[in-house]
């Protein structure tokens, strides 16, 4: 019989990147995870979202591999964890963002925040400094067609932050079509103005460069003709908005 995982010590991987610049402030160790309950039509990591793919890694693989970068990521760096959707692995995180604190690394979860918040991922949200909150779509129902899940989760989920003074930067793509009407910029902006700890917002314009790997697994793309968003379209966003750390 195939003995189980103790999945506070190990994790699904799907890959790691030792010289991360966009995911956090400083130089950052990124963990990517395996595994996610979303369908982001315009998702450029498709081959993450089976839990069966990627490989298992110890918690110590995976403390001692972070470890010997510390002199890179220390100290304005630090370790982010993100996927797939991290926090469907929490007690895996947990395990690692506690060993990470008593060396005094900067930890940092990149996540949709459509997940439940169960005392699991409350116990990891203590130990976490920044939380990079992808908001997939401020109107529900919109939400729900772009991504297959409501968005309620994650804005109670974006409340609990700020309510618990964990700090929160905000990520939205920005998708020609689909994210930049302006009433939805400007809810999306009501809703910023509500939580006291966001400290960046940030635009990250749609591209469809990870289309070849949705053809590459068999998949059609969904948003295949969708225009990029231009610079003028992020130009847009951000004076509707006019939060003052919008970069």
């Amino acid at each position: 019989m195939k003995q189980e995982k103790d999945l506070r010590y190990y994790a699904k991987v799907h890959s790691v990147e030792t010289f991360g610049a966009v995911d956090g402030p400083g130089i950052r160790f990124v963990l990517f995870l395996q595994g996610c309950h979303l369908e982001c039509k315009y998702c450029h990591n498709r081959d993450t979202w089976d839990i069966n793919g990627g490989s298992y890694k110890s918690l110590d693989e995976l403390f001692y591999k972070i470890i010997r970068y510390k002199n890179y990521i220390f100290p304005n760096g630090g370790v982010t964890v993100t996927g797939g959707e991290p926090l469907l692995q929490a007690k895996f995180i947990l395990e690692l963002f506690k060993k990470l604190k008593k060396e005094g690394i900067h930890t940092c979860i990149d996540t949709s925040g459509i997940i439940a918040l169960t005392d699991d991922v409350k116990e990891v949200l203590k130990y976490t400094d920044l939380v990079l909150l992808d908001i997939k779509h401020i109107d529900d129902e919109k939400c729900k067609e772009l991504v297959g899940k409501s968005n309620k989760l994650e804005l109670e989920f974006a409340k609990y932050l700020s309510n618990n003074n964990i700090p929160i930067w905000i990520r939205q793509v920005l998708i020609p079509g689909y994210t930049d009407e302006e009433q939805d910029l400007y809810k999306l902006k009501d809703f910023i103005s509500s939580l006291k700890t966001v400290e960046k917002v940030e635009f990250l314009p749609y591209h469809s460069i990870g289309e070849f790997k949705w053809k590459k697994l068999g998949f059609k793309y969904l948003l295949e003709g969708v225009p990029q968003a231009t610079d003028k379209d992020i130009a847009r966003a951000k004076k509707i908005l006019n939060f003052r750390d919008v970069p």
